[in-house]
């Protein structure tokens, strides 16, 4: 009978886990020079090899954590896992004063001061310290999410994002809060809430010095400055700086209106907007003019309005100096310089810079009057020809004189 082939370094499977199963440990050398010491004695088979080995790697963790019992090759080792009982942290930032349990998270550490960043997006150019978060930037691009509950199916990017999202199963809900006894599932998301009873704001954007309370929330705010938009809309290329922005978007090409009104039944992609239709059926309106009384549904309406009294006019055009009171103005009038006019009309052909324009535009040919006054019921095409009109009956002053034809 054959003897077992002998175990060859570099050629079998069994003993590349062997090498790295030694190299993880330093001895590769010293364990490759006796297997090819001549003993005279038959060699061992390869798993013959490995089973000692293994033997002899398990002796040798007789190194032990008195504290949790977790067993350690060496001692410089087991030290170094004490730090997590003692709490220790030998090693410390000269910049910031930031502690740490090993030398290498320290030197991690210090690249935040020297603003060295080694790992770059090859699909947006965002850096990176560490590999570890380029590979999960990543998965925004390629929207991999490889780790997957197996109680409900849900998928998601990050698994301490999954190990978060299973406590929701198991309803553990060991940390409260002793002002208002809310339960959470982790001690960060009770030390975030606490922050709604205390006013702490601790991450601070260097650009305007808006504060948050939470750090995903600075992040999000950061990329209103940078003009970074990390989510696209895979069906008009449309991007968003927020994910958010980007699901109510989708409701355009979807269609959805998940937010119905009760009283008439009308249907709404935004729940703003569900809230702002309300104010029709309760005639509610909560803002007034200090200076005219004219009430207002919105807080934003109000604003604008009042600019009509200050002729304040915020918005600078930047191509030949041009102001506005209201944003949209201003970028409707930026359409002007760039020669953009995407909107044209199919029974004249004339093209208009903004779907609005072009919508009462039409009116014009299909005769269509959808505003109607409470009082005579005249009807007009524009809102704002209604608005003109109504002041007929109520008796206030216009500032502007609008000359309109709507019969």
């Amino acid at each position: 009978m054959r003897d077992p082939e002998p175990c060859r370094i570099k050629h079998t499977e069994d003993t590349q886990e062997l090498t790295e199963l030694f190299e993880e440990n330093g001895e590769f050398s010293e364990v490759e020079e006796k297997i090819n010491v001549k003993t005279g004695e038959k060699p061992l088979s390869c798993s013959q090899t490995k089973q000692k080995d293994l033997r002899q790697r398990r002796a040798k963790k007789s190194f032990i954590c008195t504290q949790c019992g977790k067993s350690l090759t060496n001692k410089h080792i087991l030290d170094v896992h004490m730090r997590v009982h003692t709490g220790e942290k030998p090693f410390t930032c000269d910049q910031c004063g930031r502690s740490f349990t090993q030398k290498g998270n320290l030197m991690e550490h210090m690249k935040i001061h020297t603003g060295e960043k080694l790992y770059a997006c090859d699909q947006c150019n965002k850096a990176f310290l560490r590999a570890s978060e380029l590979k999960e930037h990543l998965r925004v691009h390629t929207k991999e999410k490889p780790h997957s509950c197996h109680l409900c199916g849900k998928r998601f990017s990050l698994l301490q994002h999954l190990k978060k999202h299973q406590k929701i199963h198991t309803a553990v809900r060991e940390y409260m809060c002793f002002e208002c006894e809310k339960t959470f599932t982790t001690a960060q998301c009770l030390k975030q809430h606490e922050r709604i009873h205390t006013g702490e704001k601790p991450y601070t954007c260097d650009q305007c010095g808006k504060s948050f309370t939470q750090k995903g929330h600075l992040s999000e705010h950061i990329r209103f400055h940078t003009g970074e938009k990390l989510y696209a809309c895979d069906q008009c290329g449309k991007s968003f700086t927020l994910k958010g922005h980007l699901t109510k978007h989708m409701r355009v090409h979807t269609g959805e209106k998940p937010y119905t009104c009760v009283q008439c039944g009308k249907s709404f992609t935004h729940s703003t907007s569900l809230k702002r239709h309300m104010n029709i059926h309760t005639r509610e309106k909560l803002h007034a003019c200090d200076q005219c009384g004219t009430t207002f549904l919105r807080a934003s309406d109000l604003k604008k309005h009042l600019r009509v009294h200050s002729k304040e006019k915020p918005h600078l055009c930047n191509l030949c100096g041009k102001r506005f009171s209201c944003l949209q103005y201003l970028k409707r009038h930026q359409k002007i310089h760039a020669g953009v006019r995407e909107y044209m009309c199919f029974e004249c052909e004339k093209t208009f810079t903004t779907a609005n324009c072009l919508k009462q535009h039409e009116r014009i040919h299909t005769g269509e009057k959808p505003y109607m006054c409470s009082h005579c019921n005249k009807r007009f095409s524009r809102s704002g020809h209604l608005k003109t009109h109504e002041r007929i009956h109520t008796g206030e002053k216009q500032y502007n004189s609008v000359n309109f034809i709507d019969e």
